[in-house]
Parts: structure tokens; sequence; C-alpha cells
């Protein structure tokens, strides 16, 4: 039993179950079936893969264990569509996931179907079953984080298409226009930054509250604390234009030791993405960004994104400051009474805000949550007292412990009620093509 999920057996899990799946089946109507079985590198999945494994999930975690004398709907789907589960079985290779052209788009929707029907049957039967609840809702946030991923990764592919094409060309971006007076001018290269400070002291980290939280936020414990400011934006995409003007990605002081390696082996690559951000491309001297929209002019207020941890180390070096440790961002949010947006919405390709939103004045902290994902200086390790979830589910987080980093808050493209205070991301220093980006940090 997931005992720490804390999950009313009476609350609202059956029903946001059924939003969580018509949203991903909403995220992938716009692809056609050679759009969902694209894999442009083996970080990323096809859109079809991800249809499949969260519906894997439910099938194997749940009805697998709960539904009595329970059938797979198909045996070969155990091996095709376990993601990293060794507990479980063998797995497809991931970086062949784009050769599984079998099962079609269709007989993955079909899938779907069956096993969404399969799991409601059962739940309405075991409505007071908490255990059973527990694991929905683990199901929940699993299929939630794959949502942002099918859109990261048809992002990429659709990136390799020199035609550039758009996912959703007529999705909202309107958080994307600034609404604060002082803003500076879309010419410009972007707003000032504002120092925000925080004493030094013990603080509370991890998650201490009732509801969801992955077994990587627990269990709470104390840190300290030494003196430190915070900026109270992200950086923009003109910030990061006069870090390349300036030579940034020529000056090896600014970088990483591995990061100056990573840059230097991968300075050929198609559309010379190592000398700027990912999905950055110049026209004459004009600059451009893919976006989810399509090809765009460089919106220069617009929050960083897509950087990897060696470019965000670089930038935070060049601007004589540093990225913070997940205890400061969580501290500051903290200290600033900031909470993401809790409520479920229906999903869309149109009501969907693709760009990172700009400057907003509601907190002295801007853009915590809903704009991008923000790299710390932490190593991704346990918390003093780890304990994973209980049986299968214990691979979930757990195992990958190693050689990655921290990032805090949430994206453009995470789902509303998907983001925690202290909910971990965590990824590899090179890997850029998730939205995210930087706050810088400074010691007092």
């Amino acid at each position: 039993m997931l005992d720490s999920l804390a999950v009313n057996p009476q609350n609202d899990v059956v029903d946001r179950f059924i939003i969580a799946r018509k949203q991903t089946e909403a995220l992938a109507a716009p692809l056609s079936e050679a759009d969902a079985q694209l894999q442009s590198m083996p970080d990323a999945s096809p859109a079809k893969w991800h249809l499949a494994h969260t519906t894997w999930f439910f099938e194997t975690f749940i009805l697998c264990e709960y539904a009595p004398n329970y059938q797979r709907f198909n045996e070969r789907y155990n091996y095709l569509f376990n993601s990293y589960y060794n507990g479980i079985g063998d797995q497809y290779p991931r970086q062949q996931r784009g050769l599984i052209s079998r099962p079609s788009l269709h007989e993955v929707l079909e899938y779907r179907q069956v096993i969404t029907s399969k799991l409601l049957e059962l739940a309405e039967k075991n409505a007071n079953h908490q255990p059973l609840m527990e694991l929905i809702e683990l199901g929940i946030q699993h299929e939630q984080q794959h949502q942002e991923l099918l859109l990261t990764d048809i992002k990429h592919a659709f990136f390799q298409n020199p035609t550039f094409p758009a996912y959703a060309p007529h999705a909202d971006i309107s958080a994307s226009i600034p609404t604060i007076g002082s803003t500076a001018s879309s010419t410009s290269t972007g707003f000032a930054l504002d120092w925000l400070s925080i004493d030094s002291g013990m603080v509370n980290i991890g998650f201490d509250q009732t509801g969801f939280s992955f077994d990587n936020e627990r269990p709470s414990h104390q840190a300290y604390l030494h003196p430190f400011q915070l900026c109270s934006a992200l950086a923009t995409n003109g910030h990061y234009l006069e870090f390349i003007d300036s030579g940034g990605y020529q000056i090896p002081e600014f970088w990483l030791a591995d990061g100056w390696a990573w840059l230097q082996s991968n300075r050929a690559t198609r559309q010379g993405v190592y000398k700027h951000p990912l999905y950055w491309i110049t026209r004459g001297n004009d600059w451009f960004e893919y976006s989810l929209r399509g090809l765009l002019p460089i919106d220069r207020q617009q929050p960083l994104t897509h950087i990897s941890y060696y470019e965000a180390c670089a930038y935070a070096a060049w601007a004589g400051a540093r990225l913070p440790t997940e205890f400061e961002w969580e501290a500051a949010t903290k200290h600033y009474d900031i909470t993401p947006e809790c409520i479920d919405i229906k999903l869309s390709p149109q009501s969907l805000k693709k760009k990172p939103q700009a400057l907003k004045s509601e907190s002295p902290l801007e853009q915590a949550f809903g704009s991008a994902w923000q790299w710390t200086t932490s190593s991704y390790s346990a918390y003093p007292g780890f304990s994973p979830f209980e049986g299968l589910a214990g691979e979930y987080n757990g195992k990958f412990m190693s050689n990655q980093s921290v990032l805090r808050g949430s994206s453009c493209v995470t789902p509303l009620g998907h983001a925690r205070t202290t909910y971990r991301n965590f990824f590899y220093a090179s890997q850029s093509w998730q939205f995210s980006g930087v706050r810088l940090a400074k010691n007092i």
C-alpha cells in the first residue's frame, strides 16, 4: 500500500482519472499516424508510445493486481510499453521506440478505451478501497507527467522538419504578453533584474501536508540556509542574447569543465544548436525561436527556456551570479507564500498556453510556476530517511538518484494541478529539450 499518499477514498480521484485520460487523448488529437510515430532522439518517445505506456501503467499496477482473474489486453504490450521497471520484466530498447509501427495508433487508442473502461468498472466496485484509490492517484500523476513529455517530445520531433510545422497554430499565447508597467519595450534586451534577500536560518524542506506527493519529496526535514539573494524573475531571452553577443559560448572561464567539453564536442551539430539555446535559429540578422505554434520571432521579454544545466551555469557565471540550491528555491517560495494553481482543467491544444509567462505583479517573486522549470545546483539525491513507494512502484524515482540535477517549479506545458512547492524534477546536465530556464541567485 502507498500509505504515504493519504488519499481520501471519498474524493474525486475517479473523476480526475477520466479527465486525465481525456486530456492525453486531446493532446494527441492534432497528430497524424506518422506524427505519432516520430522519435527524434533516444531521450524522447513517440506520442503513440506515451499513449500506450500510460495505459500499460494502469493495467499493470492496478488491473493485474486488483481485478479478479484479469487477463492482459495483449501480452506483448508488457514488453513493448514497459518503460524501466525491471521488477516487472524486460523492456523494448528505449532508443528504438520509434520503430514500433505496430500496434497502430488506432489500436493503441482502442487499448486505452478498454483499459479505461475496465479500471472504471473496478473502481466503482471498490470505491472505499484506499490502496486502490492511492494507486489510481499515482497513475493520474504519472499520466500528467507524460502529458508534458508528449508535448516536449513532439516539439523536438517537429523541429527536425526544415519546414518547422506547428503542432497547434491557433493556441493561446496571451501568457507571453507582459502585464507590468515597468517592463521594457519589445525591442529591448529584457527588463531589469531585482534581487530579493532571504535571511539565514533553519527551514523545513519537503512535503509535510495531506494529499499526493511523490516519494522523492519526502520525508520533510530541516536544512540550514546561509543568507542569499534570489532574482525576482526568470532570465529572459533578451538577457541571454546579451550573453551570446558578448561571446559567452566562446569563453571557457564561464563554463564547467564538463560543460566546456560538451560544448566543444557538439559544436558542429545541425542548426548550430550548441552556439545558442535549442530551438533558436537565425535568418539574416534576426533571431527566431521554434515553438509549438511554429517558427516565431524571438520575444526578448519571454523567459528563457530549453537550456541545459551547462548553459545555465555558464550564463549565471557570466552574470556574476549562480544558480540557487533547491532548498533556497523552496524556502523562497514558502517565504513569499507562493503556491501553484491547483485546479484541474481540460487541456487541449487550443487551451494550452504554449509560451512561458512574462511578468505579472502579484508577488515579489515572479514566475515560480507555469513558465519554465528552473535549474538548481542541487544533485538529485535522497532526502534523509527517504523511503521509496512500496511494491512494484518502488522503482518510480529512487533508482534515478545518480548524476542528475534538480529543477524546481513547473513549465508552461505542465498540467495545472500537477505542480507543488516541493516537486522535484530532475534531468541530466546536457539535456535541454524540456522547458528549462534560469533563476539567478547570489551570496550575501
